[in-house]
């Protein structure tokens, strides 16, 4: 398992990232700590987590995942061999994470978030402390294909130095090592860098936003931003929420599927989408792969990739997505695919 420098950080981080959401909703604790044996014992480093896990959301799961990824840390006694990420939520009118209020990014609720998490994960320290979305108003995921109406700043909306302050903060503290972001847009991510630049807080070492087959926004303006700054990006969404797996083709339900337990998954349902997804599956299938392969081997074969972050409920799934590490990713393959894309662009941004 190749390891990666994060951004400008010390951290090496496994060219594969066990993402965790799944434990606490889908999984058990046992099966999660299973799954992250099996990782650990494939190479992999690094597992990402956040506050808000697992999904879907809830008041009364959240926190699991953490508190699942703890309990496995202490069995094993291998905190220190691990890099381990989590998230702070962005402005949110859920009041179950504050105690019963709305949340935002700023000194109080960062603090509020960053104490619960290091409870729930057993630890002193977190390595990687992410911005799961922004506190002003943006598109889930801040990179739609195309704007209809630009939301003006909102009244209240937190200023970008004034979060990063409170990070400056938690690395002196000693609470995190490094800071990263999530689901953020190309001027998002020049703001915390010229921030930083200026003395103000942490330089951001790593943007997390969604990467596939159906959804390349971040190869429009965010590959030369985070080349240039040496932000590393953390894919998430690999597999389009289990879309990229064939799945769901021709209007199959599985069940136990996460469209089947909670039909939640309308990133991936929008015009086109479902005609780009066949096309890709079938390409796969073309080449004697799996959907799923495919489409991890294609996320992993990307240049500016440092880390992509797989995820499973079920022990082959996650067998599978390590094993696409040994897929030879081909000129023709990435031929195939830019021709499609050419044709399809980005249906599920």
């Amino acid at each position: 398992m190749e390891k990666r420098r994060l951004g400008r950080s010390d951290l090496l981080v496994s060219q594969i990232c066990l993402g965790t959401m799944t434990f606490g909703e889908q999984n058990t604790e046992a099966e999660g700590h299973e799954q992250m044996d099996r990782a650990v014992e494939r190479g992999v480093n690094f597992l990402d987590m956040a506050e808000l896990y697992p999904i879907p959301p809830k008041a009364e799961t959240q926190g699991r995942t953490e508190r699942y990824v703890g309990t496995w840390m202490k069995e094993r006694g291998n905190r220190d061999q691990l890099i381990i990420a989590s998230k702070v939520i962005g402005r949110t009118d859920n009041e179950w994470f504050r105690g019963d209020r709305p949340s935002k990014l700023v000194r109080a609720d960062i603090m509020d978030a960053i104490d619960k998490s290091l409870a729930r994960l057993q630890t002193d320290y977190i390595d990687l402390y992410q911005i799961h979305w922004p506190d002003r108003e943006n598109p889930f995921g801040s990179n739609p294909t195309r704007v209809t109406a630009l939301n003006e700043p909102l009244a209240d909306e937190t200023p970008i130095a004034e979060t990063l302050a409170v990070f400056d903060d938690l690395v002196k503290a000693g609470k995190i090592r490094h800071f990263g972001l999530s689901n953020e847009s190309s001027w998002g991510v020049m703001r915390y860098v010229a921030e930083a630049d200026k003395g103000v807080g942490p330089r951001v070492v790593s943007l997390q936003n969604a990467y596939s087959l159906v959804n390349r926004t971040y190869e429009v303006n965010l590959a030369e931003t985070c080349q240039r700054e040496d932000v590393g990006l953390l894919a998430y969404s690999p597999l389009a929420q289990g879309y990229l797996t064939g799945k769901y083709d021709d209007g199959a339900l599985p069940e136990g599927s996460r469209k089947a337990l909670f039909d939640r998954l309308k990133r991936y349902e929008k015009l086109g989408a479902q005609d780009a997804v066949k096309a890709y599956n079938t390409m796969a299938r073309a080449f004697g792969l799996t959907p799923a392969a495919f489409a991890h081997a294609f996320v992993n074969s990307r240049p500016f990739m440092t880390s992509n972050i797989i995820g499973a409920t079920k022990m082959e799934q996650l067998e599978e997505a390590l094993d696409a590490l040994d897929v030879r990713w081909t000129e023709e393959m990435q031929t195939a695919v830019d021709d499609l894309h050419q044709k399809i662009g980005n249906p599920s941004p």
